[in-house]
């Protein structure tokens, strides 16, 4: 059982809903990056996912894009984001980080090699964005034999004929995509939401976790109503971007969290 999957069975147990957000590691500093990521779990969040920073970031819209940007123009790499991972898990052995991004830098760093650095440095799973279930032997496989979740997408344009393929391999829970389109880009709609989280549900007991298009504590609860979760990202990130204080970002995040919360 990973962190993910003793998370989710501590929430099942309450009857609470998982409040699961997003930051780019190293923006807009890594010192200040790793400030708000430890400071996350006393904000309410449940989940943390953690961006490596890419230079072709192609489902992010601009305020993620901007993020990896600034964090890659600090010098932030991929050993820089499991050093940040390791400085966490000196206080906090518990709180489950799935690393989100893109498989250039992994594959660039060999796949085992990768994973057995980032098993090491305390990650519990993976959302690769770029690597369809086509191409799990690459990654996916490779990553559960290593005891490393891998977080398969779902979306609005996966059809009851390709969701088994999407759900076969994936494993910690599967993220939905609430639009059509890149992070950022639209709201989500809980009457949208609500008969795809159903759809997908009724082929895998796996949670079901919303996310893109989530920007208040009010939207988080009717998402979350009709979910096992949400996930917030680009409304956290755009907070950073604007240069709010570690106080004022983790302010936010609470306000989110208690609204997931409250489903």
């Amino acid at each position: 059982m990973t962190r993910i999957d003793a998370k989710f069975a501590e929430l099942t147990a309450a009857g609470r809903k998982a409040f699961v957000s997003y930051i780019m590691a190293g923006d807009p500093d890594v010192a200040t990056s790793l400030e708000i990521v430890k400071g996350l779990p006393g904000a309410g969040v449940d989940i943390i996912e953690l961006g490596l920073p890419f230079t072709d970031p192609m489902a992010d819209g601009l305020t993620i894009q901007r993020a990896g940007q600034r964090a890659l123009e600090g010098g932030m790499t991929l050993d820089k984001t499991l050093q940040m991972v390791r400085d966490f898990r000196a206080d906090d052995d518990t709180t489950p980080i799935v690393l989100m991004g893109y498989y250039n830098p992994i594959y660039s760093r060999g796949v085992d090699l990768f994973l057995t650095q980032a098993k090491e440095a305390g990650i519990d799973g993976l959302i690769i964005v770029d690597l369809p279930p086509e191409e799990d032997a690459e990654l996916c496989v490779p990553a559960q034999k290593a005891g490393l979740n891998f977080i398969r997408l779902a979306t609005p344009t996966t059809d009851d004929k390709r969701l088994p393929r999407v759900l076969q391999n994936t494993s910690g829970f599967v993220y939905y995509v609430s639009i059509t389109g890149i992070t950022g880009a639209a709201e989500a709609q809980a009457t949208d939401v609500g008969p795809e989280v159903a759809r997908i549900k009724s082929q895998t007991d796996l949670p079901v976790i919303v996310g893109f298009g989530i920007t208040t504590p009010e939207r988080a609860r009717t998402i979350a109503q009709v979910a096992d979760g949400a996930v917030v990202g680009s409304a956290i990130v755009a907070q950073i971007g604007a240069g709010k204080s570690v106080p004022e970002v983790l302010d936010f995040v609470r306000g989110l969290a208690e609204g997931a919360h409250s489903a």
